[in-house]
């Protein structure tokens, strides 16, 4: 068989299972859970750099990983977003340029990011130390914070979202060092962000079902 199957891409493996799942919820209205799946493949993208290093791997396994986890950040962090809002309301034809910002903006910054990762996997350096353009996985914290504010906006949340996906899909792109690669700390941070988002999401659910 073809490609690699250790436990250094589990995670990412995951994250493309979750996607899929959310998809599905998003394509059957089930949008909140659409939402959990995007955060859940957030955290499977954020550790499975670190789990992948914890093997020592030949050149052509760091160049799989590489494109094996820029492949499944397509699918959880541009193709899933859009079928997220897609189940909003973000489904007329005049959505479409506004879909086609954001997949593509993530699409080219993935592409320049895998172009950077390999050049810099030859060096002594061995990766990049921060991003260019903002990172795709960073949806998985900013569109379920503003999911969560969905019930409670008195305007069409189809053009908050939408609004949203169209400024993204632009700083995906910028050329601008945003924020340096996190250590333990800021994946701790991130970590008690998206519980808070989570407990944040349930919360409103509850209150406007009472």
């Amino acid at each position: 068989m073809i490609g690699i199957y250790d436990y250094t891409v589990i995670l990412t493996y995951l994250s493309v299972c979750s996607a899929i799942t959310g998809i599905f919820f998003s394509f059957n209205g089930y949008t909140f859970y659409a939402v959990i799946c995007l955060m859940l493949s957030g955290l499977f993208d954020m550790f499975d750099g670190k789990v992948a290093r914890t093997k020592k791997r030949n050149q052509k396994e760091i160049n799989f990983g590489i494109q094996i986890d820029s492949l499944a950040d397509i699918l959880a962090f541009g193709i899933l977003p859009v079928c997220i809002g897609y189940s909003i309301g973000l489904n007329k034809w005049y959505y479409l340029p506004i879909c086609f910002i954001f997949i593509l903006g993530a699409l080219i910054r993935l592409a320049h990011f895998n172009v950077n990762e390999e050049e810099i996997a030859k060096t002594k350096e061995g990766r990049s130390m921060s991003f260019i353009g903002l990172p795709t996985t960073s949806v998985a914290l900013i569109l379920p914070f503003i999911y969560a504010l969905k019930k409670i906006i008195d305007v069409n949340f189809a053009y908050i979202y939408a609004g949203a996906l169209f400024i993204i899909g632009f700083l995906f792109v910028l050329k601008a060092n945003f924020i340096r690669k996190p250590d333990n700390k800021k994946m701790i941070l991130f970590i008690i962000i998206g519980i808070l988002e989570l407990i944040l999401i349930l919360g409103i659910r509850a209150w406007l079902a009472r």
